[in-house]
């Protein structure tokens, strides 16, 4: 099977098994990091059908969404891919990036060694959770959890660690300075960075008018 016949297969599985997805979290998410991962390893020496085949596993079980299992994501992608026979040093790439990526899983300083298509992958995802899709998709989710969307008596947590953050149940716009508004300084590449200024500040300017609506000013 072609490296194209392998993506192809996987971007069939991926729509069916996210059909019924999170707006947040559903195939149109994985669609859009896939094509950035496509857009970021133009210019970076990464091996293309593995950041291909990891942006598009990378979220096929979300822990969120499965009692906080961060392994049934993995577990789903290593059996996919066993399905196809993919060949080893692909298999074990991508399934190492399925569970890496996360942002939560920055949290814990101790990463290790990375390779570079994880932080290509990696900033593919993060620009999805930045700029006007990524304040849709923070909305969306904190809407599918009842969260109020602010409360000025709710002060955003800063500096958590891994398991504060997963357990962070706060008002979404609590999330921009918890996360989106962090995202911009942990890209890798030169190509996420640039991308990333611009949602950047983006976010900035809807904060500022969000504020402004929410006292009176505007």
């Amino acid at each position: 099977m072609t490296d194209s016949e392998l993506v192809e297969k996987t971007i069939a599985f991926v729509r069916e098994e996210l059909a019924q997805a999170e707006g947040g979290h559903d195939w149109f998410h994985i669609e859009r990091v896939f094509k950035n991962t496509l857009l970021i390893a133009k210019d970076e020496p990464v091996d293309v059908l593995v950041v291909s085949l990891a942006a598009l596993l990378h979220d096929i079980a979300d822990p969120k969404f499965h009692g906080g299992d961060e392994e049934i994501g993995p577990r789903k992608a290593a059996s996919f891919m066993k399905s196809l026979g993919i060949r080893a040093e692909v298999h074990s790439h991508v399934v190492d990036i399925v569970r890496r990526m996360s942002f939560k899983n920055t949290l814990e300083g101790n990463a290790g060694k990375e390779s570079r298509e994880l932080q290509v992958v990696r900033d593919a995802d993060r620009l999805d959770a930045m700029g006007a899709i990524g304040i849709a998709r923070a909305f969306n989710f904190g809407g599918h959890k009842g969260r109020p969307l602010y409360d000025p008596e709710v002060a955003p947590r800063v500096g958590m660690t891994k398991a504060d953050y997963k357990k962070s149940n706060g008002p979404t716009l609590n999330h921009f300075y918890e996360k989106l508004l962090l995202l911009k300084d942990l890209m890798h590449t030169e190509t996420g960075k640039r991308l990333a200024a611009g949602r950047h500040a983006f976010m900035l300017e809807y904060l500022e008018a969000f504020y402004a609506e929410w006292s009176g000013r505007a």
